[in-house]
């Protein structure tokens, strides 16, 4: 056996066993404190999921995929050609950046009276809230990976010929700044994620991972609560995983460089 095969099995048992000792104090904690309100057992949640798993993977689960999709969906088609103008153009930037930060430090939360109003309870009201908390992270880091092009990049690109603007995006500066893109993609993966929960918990919709743990709740059915909890930070960890392997280390693995 190689020594990096040793040494990813040796990585991989030490996060098992971490994991599997999480687990063993929990158990320990919630028998000792024996009130499944207060903290329900990781039997109890297990319990919980051989009940529950058909309409979870059926009925819960495929609704907030719809809502988070629609909010990622919308944040990049309105983020990325806006943070691109804002970061090539300067008088596009005079222009919009007043307005983006007037209305970035308003919460996403905030939108859910609005989300109401314009939407009603549908899907499409989720993923507005999701899109308010998605759009920003991902504009800003668009602009910043487009402002921090080295001047000489784009001299050297207008000698070689490429002197339209398009073309010095499209060949330079979008390239350039596809790994600052996808630093703010990732961003909003996470911000979105969580977004999606208050969403369908505070009525946005009648269906979701997140409406069920607000309905488990009232209910005072605990270990239901904690186990979409669970579900959704797995959840979360997936799609945070895939992205880095598929844009990160397979699509930008150029950008890597010495570093590995």
């Amino acid at each position: 056996m190689s020594k990096s095969v040793g040494a990813l099995l040796s990585r991989r048992g030490i996060e098992v066993l971490s994991i599997l000792v999480l687990i063993g104090l929990w158990q320990l904690v919630a028998v000792a404190l024996n009130d499944t309100l207060i903290l329900p057992s990781f039997i109890q949640v297990v319990y919980a999921l051989t009940k529950s798993w058909q309409a979870i993977l059926m009925e819960d689960l495929p609704v907030s995929l719809v809502h988070f999709g629609l909010g990622m969906l919308g944040g990049l088609l309105i983020a990325l050609p806006i943070g691109m103008l804002m970061g090539w153009f300067r008088a596009a930037d005079r222009i919009m950046d007043p307005i983006v930060e007037i209305v970035r430090p308003i919460p996403p939360l905030a939108w859910i009276p609005f989300a109401i109003i314009w939407f009603g309870l549908t899907d499409q009201a989720a993923g507005f809230i999701i899109f308010v908390g998605a759009v920003f992270p991902i504009l800003i880091n668009t602009y910043v990976g487009f402002r921090s092009l080295p001047r000489v990049y784009v001299e050297s690109a207008k000698v070689l010929g490429a002197t339209k603007d398009r073309d010095l995006i499209r060949y330079i500066a979008f390239p350039y700044a596809l790994p600052s893109i996808a630093g703010g993609i990732r961003i909003a993966m996470g911000i979105a994620w969580m977004c999606l929960v208050a969403a369908e918990e505070f009525g946005v919709s009648t269906s979701g991972l997140g409406y069920k743990i607000w309905s488990y709740y009232y209910l005072h059915e605990m270990d239901y609560v904690l186990l979409y909890m669970i579900i959704l930070g797995l959840l979360g960890l997936l799609i945070d995983r895939s992205f880095r392997y598929v844009i990160e280390e397979r699509m930008l693995k150029w950008r890597v460089g010495l570093t590995q």
